[in-house]
């Protein structure tokens, strides 16, 4: 049994930081710690006139960060929460060994033969836009530039180059290799879902999604792949495991498939896709516009500009602002019916697209009207 008995900001009652922590630090003062060998030969060296003996020794495993514990596994978790502050103080509870708690521990490599089994799913073509042959071309293409930018980054982070360092070094794997992280990027850029999702499917944290995806989105567009826009999105990792299971498609996607039958937009599907495509770089500039407004300036460096989800994706704020300047409904109805958003939403929605629409030549007319298809 396990009981968490710190709460955050008050790490002063644990009592390892006062009775060993301390200690290690004063024995240490003045000492420059070059190599794992000191570090651990120091603080196995701390004494105290109490009695404090210290064993000390180097740890070599890989722990890898950005890990994170699904949503599933984690509410499957025993737990009894405390009356006071329950988020905090609470009980972990022995369970007994079922038949699924010996079927997941027999895994070969638990999370991470999980989390290799999921990303081989989200490599789906309905997903990526992309059959395997063409995924596997493309990586190799962008190989060599993912490799630059690897190490671009690391001398920034360093602020210098390398310098090789004494002791021994863990040499750890990263939690997702160049070609994982172009299928990460591309299943997000095609709004598949959001970097959430991908969290919670492949157990790792939302941060660790957003990163990576922000260091391959530069390589594809300076290689100038254009993915596209998916035909389905799913707002929970149920609905898209659901899709890759049994082919069972959102209910918000059969709603925005109705809303784009031609008889309301006014024009052919194939003809709302190519606007669509046409208005997506500006829409990408709009909303940096309107980022760097609400930021007060410059991106800082290393931020993840760009990769935050949004609840109403590039095509559906298209076919959105063309239903509503059509005066085939008002903004209550098309936030009834996608179900998920609010009005003042799909009002923000309607104000941002219409501009982006004028400056196309395709600024469709209300119903009735004279010239009511829009043109260019």
């Amino acid at each position: 049994m396990i009981k968490q008995r710190h709460c955050p900001g008050t790490s002063k009652w644990n009592k390892i930081e006062h009775r060993l922590f301390s200690h290690i630090t004063l024995n240490w003062r003045g000492r420059p710690l070059t190599s794992h060998e000191v570090v651990v030969k120091t603080i196995a060296a701390t004494r105290t006139r109490a009695g404090l003996r210290v064993e000390a020794a180097l740890d070599t495993g890989d722990y890898p960060t950005g890990v994170a514990i699904g949503k599933e596994r984690f509410t499957a978790l025993p737990l009894q929460r405390h009356a006071t502050h329950g988020t905090w103080n609470y009980t972990l509870l022995p369970q007994p060994a079922t038949t699924t708690d010996v079927a997941a521990v027999g895994e070969s490599d638990g999370p991470a033969g999980r989390r290799q089994a999921m990303l081989t799913r989200l490599a789906d073509p309905r997903l990526t836009g992309l059959t395997g042959t063409e995924l596997d071309r493309l990586s190799n293409a962008l190989a060599l530039a993912q490799a630059a930018r690897t190490q671009q980054r690391y001398t920034e982070q360093r602020g210098g180059r390398a310098r090789r360092a004494t002791g021994r070094l863990r040499g750890g794997k990263p939690l997702f290799d160049d070609a994982d992280r172009l299928l990460l990027t591309l299943v997000y850029q095609r709004q598949v879902c959001s970097m959430n999702v991908l969290a919670d499917l492949l157990e790792v944290t939302g941060t660790c999604i957003g990163d990576l995806v922000k260091q391959t989105r530069d390589v594809l567009e300076d290689h100038g792949h254009n993915p596209g826009v998916a035909s389905v999105r799913f707002a929970t990792a149920r609905d898209l495991l659901t899709f890759l299971d049994h082919g069972i498609r959102p209910a918000r996607t059969a709603i925005i498939e109705a809303l784009s039958d031609p008889a309301l937009t006014g024009m052919s599907r194939d003809e709302l896709n190519d606007l669509t495509e046409r208005l997506a770089p500006r829409q990408a500039a709009h909303a940096e516009r309107l980022t760097h407004q609400r930021r007060g300036g410059p991106r800082r460096p290393g931020a993840r500009g760009g990769v935050f989800p949004q609840k109403i994706s590039n095509s559906e704020r298209v076919l959105l602002t063309v239903l509503y300047l059509r005066k085939l409904c008002t903004l209550d109805v098309l936030a009834d019916a996608l179900g998920d958003v609010s009005r003042s939403a799909v009002a923000g929605v309607v104000r941002e697209t219409r501009p982006l629409l004028e400056r196309d030549g395709c600024l469709p007319y209300p119903v009735g009207c004279q010239n009511s298809a829009p043109g260019r």
